[in-house]
């Protein structure tokens, strides 16, 4: 469970709330036990980190009460109504008004527990997805790297050890491995953050032009210079420039961009007169730098003069222990993007997650993540390729499977709601979740 996450808990009867506390604490939550609706409401407003857990018929105020009262003060908050048998009417009325989810006494302590780690994993993700518009709002809000893996942990303490100085820094690493990211955090947490941050990618860019790209030209200086046109370095001077796929560069323009960064001063195409420039250079490359300085295909001393400090991106095969975290975040993103709802992972989901091999990196990862967001499936023809010569019951259950899980996603795991649109009963929903790891 997310720390900080509490439970509120409301229940009349002093026994049954010890009892029901006991259990909740021994699943590992936090319980704040209260014994009526009007003790619980001071705690509701808008920022409560947790969920509202009460019995419908209470001495004083009802849990219908204080459900009305949520949805004012809270609305973020889930509320699981604990009910009678002769209340499940009210109790399904009360979830078309906002309620989470109900359970129907007696309960077993697993009913409950699940129940709870549920809801809490929903408003973790509405807390997140809170925190995350505040940030992406701010000045470093596309600049935060994300993971807990060693190797994601040294990229980090490089890029916070580096970035305040004017060091060259070479960021190496496959394709979709977040390579701008680190060039723009290492911008971002420098003193020269209020300057310009220009990327290049030198792969993108025609050699008949890339001169005049990297460093202008004069009005004149060759047919169709109509006007003057500054250039990425000059653009980029008081910031940093990225250099992407830095591999690419034609070797001629190699010898003009190391004697710009020896002496701090260019010439635009056409011109004679030089110009100061004060720029830092962060270079990223895909391939083995030093196999092509020994080929001949790159320059060794401008390698050895953007090579100062290298910052290895690790694939995401080889720090798999990143991939949820970073697709929840993904996640959170496209939310607010596309301003659709997140939706919750199932474990089943996290492990197969896991499991893929993400030839393209975070950012295959990221955009399977915006498909999840939009309700778009994976797999396509893919997947009705690799349905052939499976049995028909292989079949049906792979189809009853996605179909629960994208139900519980659209009611954020309210396994009552769920039932209502599937059409089934609760207790039949139950096992189907249990029996499909969902």
């Amino acid at each position: 469970m997310q720390e900080g996450l509490r439970v509120l808990f409301v229940e009349d009867e002093p026994l049954v709330r010890q009892a029901t506390a006991q259990s909740l604490e021994l699943a590992g939550f936090s319980v704040l036990a209260l014994p009526s609706a009007e003790a619980a409401m001071p705690h509701l407003a808008a920022d409560f980190p947790g969920v509202l857990v009460t019995d419908v018929r209470l001495s004083g105020a009802s849990g219908l009460d204080l459900l009305h009262h949520c949805r004012n003060a809270a609305p973020g908050v889930p509320v699981i109504l604990v009910t009678g048998h002769g209340d499940i009417t009210m109790a399904v009325q009360a979830m078309r008004e906002g309620a989470y989810d109900f359970i129907e006494k007696p309960f077993g302590a697993d009913r409950l527990t699940d129940t709870v780690r549920r809801a809490l994993e929903r408003r973790a993700l509405e807390l997140e997805n809170r925190a995350l518009r505040r940030e992406l709002a701010g000045p470093a809000g596309s600049t935060r790297i994300i993971g807990r893996s060693p190797a994601i942990e040294q990229v980090r303490a490089l890029v916070a050890n580096v970035a305040p100085t004017d060091v060259p820094v070479m960021i190496n690493g496959e394709t979709g491995t977040g390579k701008e990211l680190v060039a723009r955090s290492l911008h971002a947490l420098s003193t020269r953050h209020d300057g310009p941050f220009i990327a290049l990618n030198c792969g993108a860019v025609p050699e008949a032009i890339f001169e005049s790209e990297m460093f202008g030209h004069e009005a004149g200086a060759f047919t169709g210079a109509g006007k003057r046109r500054i250039g990425k370095l000059e653009h980029a001077s008081g910031g940093t420039l990225f250099l992407d796929e830095i591999e690419s560069m034609p070797l001629a323009l190699q010898v003009k961009l190391l004697r710009v960064l020896q002496e701090g001063m260019l010439e635009r195409l056409g011109s004679n007169t030089s110009i100061p420039i004060d720029v830092r250079i962060v270079a990223a490359a895909k391939g083995d730098m030093e196999a092509l300085v020994a080929q001949g295909a790159f320059r060794q001393d401008l390698y050895y003069r953007l090579n100062v400090v290298t910052i290895p991106l690790p694939p995401l095969r080889e720090r798999r222990e990143d991939i949820v975290s970073l697709f929840e975040h993904f996640m959170l993103v496209a939310a607010v993007r596309y301003q659709r709802p997140v939706p919750l992972l199932a474990e089943a989901q996290r492990q197969a997650l896991m499991q893929r091999p993400w030839p393209g990196n975070v950012r295959e990862l990221r955009n399977a993540a915006d498909r999840l967001v939009l309700g778009v499936p994976e797999g396509g023809a893919a997947a009705a390729a690799a349905d052939d010569g499976m049995p028909l019951k292989e079949r049906m259950e792979r189809y009853e499977r996605a179909l629960i899980a994208d139900t519980l996603a659209r009611t954020g795991g309210a396994v009552s709601q769920a039932a209502d649109l599937l059409q089934v009963g609760k207790a039949t929903l139950y096992e189907k979740i249990k029996r499909y790891g969902l």
